[in-house]
């Protein structure tokens, strides 16, 4: 029977971790809520060894090593609040180990992304703030709406066909490069450097940049460099989306 609880324990820690990794969490604060977890369980010896595609935890010589594999990786900051609120409320004996297992799986399998519509016109607002906010004109403001939203929708469809997300932002910077210019072109904007680069705002990797760095300050440099390469890909993909469109 312990033996039986410690499979539990393990399956329950590992899951969480993995939920935190695809939904963007830092690795430190993965490991940190695992070890968490398994010193509830009165599981002293557990070590946890956290990468961008892959976790390792152990409890030591009496258990074997146990590892999964991070496939997917995107930026869901509501599934690390909840993953953060089973475990304190595991490690303050609220809920049993059975339950918080319970929680996490319905929380891996529920999708917590608002609909289509109301993304883009999050990322439409928020291109327009950017051009403001880079001195744009007001004028420029339409054109940097549209193209911020129909970005967000490319890489959306795009990525969930090919599940490549090089190509995905590729693509999505190519399709904000050519509305820009098509609107300066036709005389619905005027400035094409602001409307692209309040367009491409949404494409941009802060989450990525932002954990790679504090990973790296935390002593995670395997992260670091790993999750900061994913973060220079993707800036290289919209470089190059954009750059495409400005070179004709």
């Amino acid at each position: 029977m312990h033996e039986k609880n410690n499979e539990l324990a393990i399956d329950c820690i590992l899951l969480a971790g993995r939920i935190m990794m695809e939904s963007g969490a830092e690795t430190y604060r993965v490991e940190d809520t695992m070890l968490r977890m398994a010193r509830s369980q009165n599981l002293e010896g557990a070590q946890s060894y956290v990468t961008p595609t892959g976790i390792i935890f152990s409890l030591g010589r009496t258990q074997p090593t146990r590892i999964t594999s991070i496939s997917t990786r995107i930026t869901d900051l509501h599934k690390i609040t909840l993953v953060n609120n089973v475990s304190r409320k595991l490690t303050s004996q609220i809920i049993t180990l059975e339950q918080a297992y319970d929680e996490l799986n319905k929380i891996q399998k529920t999708n917590y992304f608002l609909p289509i519509i109301i993304q883009m016109l999050a990322a439409s607002v928020a291109s327009s703030c950017f051009l403001i906010l880079f001195n744009g004109h007001w004028s420029d403001v339409p054109a940097a709406f549209v193209a911020g939203g129909i970005g967000l929708y490319a890489v959306t469809v795009v990525h969930d066909m090919t599940r490549v997300k090089f190509f995905s932002e590729f693509f999505a910077a190519l399709i904000v490069g050519v509305i820009g210019f098509l609107a300066v072109k036709y005389g619905l904007g005027t400035h094409l450097d602001k409307i692209l680069l309040g367009g491409v705002m949404p494409l941009v990797p802060g989450l990525l940049i932002t954990n790679a760095v504090r990973d790296m300050m935390a002593g995670h440099f395997t992260a670091g460099m790993a999750k900061g390469a994913e973060a220079f890909l993707t800036a290289f993909a919209i470089g190059s989306g954009i750059a495409l469109v400005l070179s004709f």
